[in-house]
């Protein structure tokens, strides 16, 4: 590879193993720039591919990906730089952008001496350092996820960068909440233009889309103070918005299995929860705002009491909070169990809402142990799931990629739960913003069968909420 090949006003960005085993087509992503794959990097993706983790999936696909690209190419077209498709979908009648560079030759770099040993990323770091003295002037940098390499390739003057093609907004605190705060007099402003109807014992209002800002399917709006109005935005009909008056659950006529919301977030939550119409729901809060207790309480009653599904099932990362105990011993079931202590507490307290005294709790007990299935997630690939309430717990620690896996495991007349807090992130390589359950509230925002709410206070107790403040 020489100067000659790169095009003027191009940059050069160096990739990091890591990189492409977080983002397969992370070599389709950097759309007119060129792109230097070391052969270290190469060496480390073969260490990688064995196995049937996602890791090992991901660095065969890569794998796969320059194998299509290198294919028919003598060494004088490698080195000149294979041709790479634009950054749109697909590898066929795509116009070429940037040019993919793979290390052909050992590439010396004037390493410092503070660095010690012959470890990968100092390799990966040299050959960086290589690069940019054979193209003095122009920008090349190094791409990584992992952060240690980035602070060392600062320290020794080299150009670092995270990946950020999968992030899904620059600032958390721009992600959709599913809920709106109106000003008290809003509804007196419309006057003769707000209309009031009744069908089926079901409230609904319309007032001229004109006079409201952009919103989204499913979102509350809501008042304070007197006359205080919790609404649903459903859909524009006729240039108008048509809002459902939602059920307040934080009253006892309307308990789900007993129990009740105690604020207005876990009453929009449960309105979600409860419709058959909406078939996806993403439930966000720091720990204790009651997200699986209300996911659960939801698909007990409408599996039990309501017949809508046939069965609850359960799953979720795990990710261990310390050090890892090794393997389980077990069916899948019993594996999943100490990864389930969230779910077993939650069931415990739903089933001492029923009456009957020790006997009816414990028969009760027993029922919802028949009705609830755990489930990995590692055996999730390929299969179907007809008229199933699944709950996804702890989706925080979920790629954007793995969401996509599951969530299209639903079949006809199922429903998803994704319950998380992004706060809460164990999972290497994730942030908030890079995290697959801030990636679906983002892209499912806009769909008419899917909601969104995001809990704000905590329930769990007053020792709870606080830490959770404080701490």
């Amino acid at each position: 590879m020489n100067a000659r090949k790169i095009t003027a006003g191009k940059r050069l960005f160096v990739l990091d193993t890591n990189v492409l085993l977080h983002d397969p087509s992370a070599v389709f992503r950097f759309k007119e720039h060129d792109i230097f794959v070391p052969m270290m990097v190469l060496e480390e993706l073969d260490s990688a591919k064995k196995g049937v983790s996602e890791v090992a999936r991901n660095a065969r696909q890569v794998s796969r990906f320059i194998d299509e690209l290198i294919a028919d190419s003598d060494r004088r077209a490698i080195e000149s730089g294979l041709p790479l498709p634009g950054p749109k979908n697909g590898m066929v009648g795509q116009p070429p952008s940037g040019r993919l560079f793979l290390q052909t030759s050992v590439l010396d770099g004037a390493m410092p001496t503070g660095l010690p040993g012959n470890t990968p990323d100092n390799s990966i770091l040299g050959t960086t350092l290589a690069l940019r003295e054979q193209h003095a002037g122009m920008d090349v940098t190094l791409v990584s996820k992992d952060i240690n390499l980035r602070i060392k390739a600062r320290v020794v003057g080299v150009s670092a960068e995270d990946y950020y093609n999968d992030k899904v907004l620059d600032d958390v605190s721009l992600l959709y909440t599913g809920t709106r705060e109106l000003p008290a007099d809003f509804w007196a402003q419309f006057g003769d233009d707000l209309k009031c109807w009744q069908e089926e014992s079901r409230t609904f209002y319309s007032a001229p889309a004109t006079r409201f800002e952009h919103f989204y399917p499913n979102e509350f709006v809501y008042t304070t103070g007197d006359g205080a109005l919790d609404l649903i935005a459903r859909r524009i009909e006729d240039g108008r918005v048509i809002f459902e008056r939602a059920r307040d659950y934080r009253h006892n006529r309307n308990a789900v299995w007993g129990m009740t919301a105690r604020n207005r977030e876990q009453s929009f939550a449960l309105n979600l929860l409860m419709d058959p119409d909406v078939d996806f729901v993403t439930l966000l809060g720091a720990a204790g705002t009651g997200k699986t207790l209300l996911a659960l309480a939801a698909g007990l009653a409408q599996s039990l009491d309501m017949k809508r599904y046939r069965e609850i099932v359960v799953t979720r990362e795990t990710v261990p909070l310390g050090e890892d105990i090794g393997f389980l011993p077990g069916t899948e079931e019993e594996k999943m169990t100490p990864w389930m202590g969230a779910l077993m507490d939650n069931l415990e307290v739903l089933s001492e809402t029923q009456e009957g005294g020790d006997w009816g709790r414990a028969a009760t007990a027993d029922l919802l142990a028949s009705r609830v299935k755990i489930r990995s997630m590692n055996f999730m690939r390929g299969r179907t799931f007809f008229s199933r309430y699944i709950v996804i717990d702890e989706a925080q620690n979920l790629t954007a990629k793995q969401m996509r896996t599951l969530i299209t495991r639903a079949g006809a007349g199922s429903k998803i739960v994704c319950c998380g807090n992004i706060s809460q992130i164990d999972t290497p390589y994730l942030s908030e913003t890079t995290s697959g359950l801030t990636y679906i509230v983002d892209r499912f925002k806009g769909w008419a069968h899917g909601g969104h709410v995001t809990l704000m206070r905590g329930e769990r107790s007053r020792l709870a909420d606080f830490a959770v403040q404080n701490l």
